[in-house]
């Protein structure tokens, strides 16, 4: 059984967390940790777990585990693992931003390196926006065929800013409404520069990115294009060979659409060409496949699990 730690117990990734493990048939959650919370009932904050989760959120953290989970802000995970160092035993997952793009942690995106993250045990989990570009993309760098520039437009859900309200994300302003923001320069796009020319180093194009902030609460909707040299028959076929053994990746021969995935591990993307532009439709939930999905399946991997293990979720329907 594989002991966990979850540090940074009280926000959305950590919920999510706690939902997959608490029911993975080889995981035992050993603490959540949460400086804001400590004392009180998981299911107190995270109401969805009430009558499923009984854990306390505990004030004190312990390495005497076989994985730990970094579920804290952006910039923090740096500065506590500094002052925490963890055993090289013991497994790292980080979900903030703050090692993608540094040499000693695997970046860790199962469909782009699935192999280095069996072998590693620091691993730093993909943005949510990014796991959802990525993985429109995967294809065509593999196959050398990013020529062009690529446009992306993606509407993501209010959890994707954190669970501390904010101007943009609290409900009477979110509700209704729509918005950009951080165009052209969303801190997303150096992780996905960085993917693609992993499979295709003379990638130089540029990536033309318009985030939307969505008046939803969860899942991400990516419209991306790109001109390309072949038909939507052979581009369908190059999508599936690039995922026919990647169990959460579907190429869909039907229009994708949100709640296709809310509540689950997977990736829909539909496929289709217009003149000589190719459009791929993406879609994930990105507390799930975006982030603490990602995470357990990422586990999975480094201890030599099914990569499925935990993670048969069902999407909300309708």
């Amino acid at each position: 059984m594989i002991q966990a730690g979850i540090i940074g117990g009280g926000g959305y990734t950590a919920g999510e967390l706690i939902r997959i493990l608490q029911f993975h048939p080889d995981v035992e959650i050993k603490y959540v940790f949460s400086n804001s919370q400590q004392g009180k009932a998981v299911s107190s904050v995270h109401q969805d777990l009430l009558g499923e989760c009984f854990l306390t959120f505990s004030g004190a953290f312990h390495f005497d585990l076989d994985v730990v989970f970094l579920c804290m802000g952006h910039e923090q995970s740096i500065g506590f693992l500094e002052d925490n160092p963890v055993p090289d035993q013991v497994a790292v997952i980080d979900l903030s931003r703050d090692f993608r793009l540094r040499s000693d942690y695997v970046y860790g995106l199962p469909e782009l390196n699935r192999t280095d993250i069996r072998q590693r045990n620091r691993l730093a989990n993909p943005g949510c926006f990014a796991t959802a570009i990525q993985l429109a993309l995967l294809p065509l760098a593999a196959d050398r065929a990013l020529q062009d520039e690529v446009h992306i437009h993606a509407i993501t859900g209010s959890t994707g800013a954190g669970q501390k309200p904010g101007a943009t994300t609290h409900f009477s302003w979110r509700n209704n409404n729509v918005s950009v923001y951080k165009a052209f320069r969303h801190q997303h796009l150096d992780e996905i520069r960085r993917s693609l020319r992993q499979l295709q180093d003379d990638f130089e194009q540029p990536l033309h990115f318009i985030p939307v902030r969505g008046n939803f609460t969860r899942g991400i909707f990516a419209s991306v294009y790109t001109t390309v040299d072949a038909t939507e028959a052979e581009m369908k076929r190059l999508y599936e060979s690039y995922y026919e053994t990647h169990p959460f990746v579907v190429v869909s021969n039907d229009p994708v659409h949100l709640k296709m995935v809310v509540n689950t591990n997977k990736c829909i993307l539909q496929i289709e060409k217009h003149e000589d532009k190719l459009l791929i439709l993406s879609t994930i939930d990105n507390l799930v496949k975006g982030a603490s999905g990602q995470a357990v399946q990422n586990m999975n991997l480094l201890f030599g699990l099914e990569e499925t293990a935990g993670l048969n979720l069902k999407s909300v329907g309708f």
